[in-house]
């Protein structure tokens, strides 16, 4: 008695949902068709209708595990829409549908200094700030170091900050003589890298002096001459060669006139 062949309409085991794919970018829809009996089923693609031809940019695969890909690269804005697979065999036909998205490719721009890292010097025990404005596409990562030494969490003393609008800052709270040497800042992202360097000098916060009297200065008159006689100094001995010059420098009273 002659066996009577049995035929099943394809259905779909896995199917992918709806995509966002930047441009630029690749994109691939997975998909695995299944049937119970033969023959194997035909997939076929479609975008808004029309059906999609293999070419440079469009590649169909077929894996051993039975998972049909579909990949498109580069991806372009004419490849938005919706797509329809169809799984089709002598015993009928199954299709499922999605729509791809085609995000707007990303604006690349390589990091710049808007503002670099400016040499400070700072008194020990005082608080700084070292500074700069950064600008990049997409937003920078930010790297510190101190001469050799990556900067890379913060503390409770020096601390790292950036702000939305490219101000970066490391702040050193209580600055000792070994904060002082060479800082880099960094900038990078996917179109480059950029560094600045700036030298950080603390100084020692020495003791004031008391404070003295300023001396009474004397208003300049028309004669050089009267104005130190009036102070009771004889220029004649003054300028004379054997004149000793300690002398002069101990004078009691002695005023210097801004005029000297």
């Amino acid at each position: 008695e002659p066996i009577q062949e049995r035929f099943f309409r394809p259905h779909f085991l896995q199917a992918p949902g709806d995509l966002t794919v930047q441009e630029g970018k690749l994109c691939r829809m997975d998909c695995k068709a299944s049937v119970s009996g033969l023959p194997t089923p035909d997939l076929s693609w479609q975008l808004n209708g029309r059906p999609i031809r293999p070419d440079s940019s469009h590649k169909m695969l077929v894996r051993e595990n039975g998972v049909h890909s579909l990949i498109i690269e580069p991806v372009t804005s004419r490849d938005a829409g919706i797509y329809t697979c169809i799984a089709s065999n002598r015993a009928g036909e199954n299709s499922f549908s999605l729509e791809l998205t085609v995000a707007a490719k990303e604006v690349q721009k390589a990091p710049v200094f808007i503002e670099k890292l400016q040499n400070t010097g700072v008194t020990e025990g005082f608080p700084v700030r070292l500074e700069c404005r950064i600008s990049g596409e997409p937003s920078p990562q930010i790297f510190w170091k101190k001469e050799n030494e990556s900067l890379t969490y913060n503390t409770d003393r020096v601390s790292m900050h950036q702000d939305n609008y490219g101000y970066i800052c490391l702040l050193i709270q209580g600055t000792t003589k070994e904060d002082a040497g060479w800082y880099t800042v960094s900038a990078k992202n996917e179109a480059g890298i950029v560094s600045c360097t700036a030298r950080l000098d603390v100084y020692t916060q020495w003791q004031q002096p008391p404070q003295q009297t300023k001396p009474k200065k004397v208003r300049p008159s028309a004669s050089r001459y009267a104005a130190l006689c009036d102070q009771g100094l004889d220029i004649k001995a003054a300028f004379q060669p054997e004149a000793n010059p300690v002398h002069l420098t101990m004078q009691p009273g002695l005023v210097e006139s801004d005029d000297l």
